[in-house]
């Protein structure tokens, strides 16, 4: 064998090695509140850096255009088994990349170039992957747009009816990237019915939260439901779809061969782990402590002040408008970072600032819930931000901050076995 074969990264590329211990690093010291961010377990590191990733596998199970392929497409069979378990599918496929291409895979299955599609607006909670102009689904296809009802900032399904019905669109979105709230996926099941449009629900954010009992479960509702395999359900990076019996042959043909070659076996063996890990108790007691948390902080922020979209949250997600503290969603974003908060600016409905300047700051309770923080550490963090964005030129306040958050952080080890950045 090669030299070069069984060298360490460290040996072969130093500066790549030491980018990721800093990452390590700033994982474990930061506190973690990226809505769409988790940490995955030790078991998915494991399969994640694993030898399955030496392998190609083009096509299904019992149908893979390579050979030696014996193992591999039995674990594909696992995972597709576990998914529709999980959620109550008819189907699955787990092999998309991501999940942009899982909605793209329902948008090759079931409209063409030029059709109508009714989806939420990217400013009101959506996902580029909707319709936004500058994504494949806004260049290809006549977008509708809805959103949410400027008094309540929840979606006004008065108007996403009548949009239905001005429309005809053959394809309906429901789902979001940054709404706190429950979505009434019945109400969408009979708007869709009434004009004869496919139903696909984007469950990305809130997989976890369904698949732990804490989230109604849109799957009965849908013709499609996408989502990734991380976020919420913490699991590996990845994505998958679900559909009605009806439709299976049509999106795994526009999957493969339509859309991608060769899936990625690892990420499709993480898939099994995470579908697993995520029907246990000990999963919904985790699903459970999410929700728990996000409505404490949403309650702290309240009270120190702060205005939330929507007034609060039902999942993982809150929307907090900063402007009162006389800051950009931007500004909030860099502020928090250098308390070691992690964050990411977003827009709020109707927002006047632009889109890579915003208004708000979504924050979210996965990832810090993993590292099993609870009640008490709500209150914390929420007074760290809003000391932090209260006094943004305050020196002295955000040195004190972030030695708090640091200390915090320790309190709740992150993989505290790890020597390197990887499971040795």
């Amino acid at each position: 064998m090669n030299k070069i074969m069984s060298e360490t990264l460290n040996s072969i590329d130093p500066e790549i090695y030491d980018l990721t211990k800093k990452e390590l690093k700033r994982q474990r010291v930061h506190i973690e509140l990226i809505a769409s961010e988790n940490f995955v377990p030790r078991s998915l590191l494991e399969i994640q850096g694993s030898i399955l990733t030496n392998k190609y596998a083009e096509g299904y199970p019992h149908k893979k255009y390579y050979g030696g392929c014996e193992f591999v497409e039995v674990i594909e069979e696992i995972a597709v088994k576990r998914a529709c378990e999980l959620f109550g599918s008819d189907h699955a496929n787990v092999q998309p990349h991501a999940g942009a291409s899982a909605n793209q895979a329902v948008f090759f299955a079931t409209v063409n170039p030029g059709d109508t599609v009714l989806s939420m607006k990217l400013d009101h909670g959506g996902h580029l992957s909707h319709g936004h102009p500058v994504n494949f689904s806004g260049r290809f296809y006549n977008i509708v747009a809805y959103g949410v009802s400027r008094e309540t900032e929840t979606i006004d399904y008065d108007e996403v009816e009548r949009l239905a019905k001005e429309s005809k669109p053959k394809l309906i979105i429901a789902g979001a990237s940054a709404y706190p709230r429950f979505i009434d996926f019945a109400r969408f099941r009979s708007i869709a019915d009434e004009v004869g449009a496919v139903l696909l629900v984007d469950m990305a954010h809130i997989a976890g939260l369904v698949a732990g009992g804490v989230h109604p479960n849109p799957t009965p509702y849908s013709d499609f439901v996408s989502s990734t395999s991380h976020k919420t359900l913490r699991g590996t990076r990845g994505a998958f779809v679900l559909c009605k019996k009806e439709y299976a042959q049509t999106l795994d043909r526009t999957v493969f061969p339509g859309m991608q070659g060769g899936p990625l076996v690892q990420s499709i063996a993480g898939k099994a782990v995470t579908f697993l890990l995520a029907g246990t108790e000990e999963f919904k007691e985790y699903s459970a402590q999410v929700v728990k948390n996000a409505k404490v902080l949403a309650k702290c922020l309240t009270e120190r002040g702060f205005r939330l979209v929507s007034g609060g949250t039902d999942n993982h997600l809150i929307l907090l408008d900063v402007r009162s503290r006389n800051v950009t969603g931007k500004e909030g974003e860099i502020l928090l970072g250098e308390v070691g908060i992690t964050t990411n600016k977003n827009m709020i409905p109707f927002d006047p600032a632009k889109p890579m300047v915003t208004s708000g700051v979504r924050l979210g309770t996965a990832a810090i819930t993993t590292r099993g923080m609870k009640e008490p550490e709500m209150e914390v963090i929420s007074d760290a931000i809003e000391r932090v964005l209260s006094n943004p030129q305050n020196e002295n306040i955000k040195k004190e901050v972030k030695a708090h958050m640091a200390a915090l952080a320790e309190g709740f080890p992150l993989y505290p076995e790890l020597v390197e950045p990887w499971v040795n």
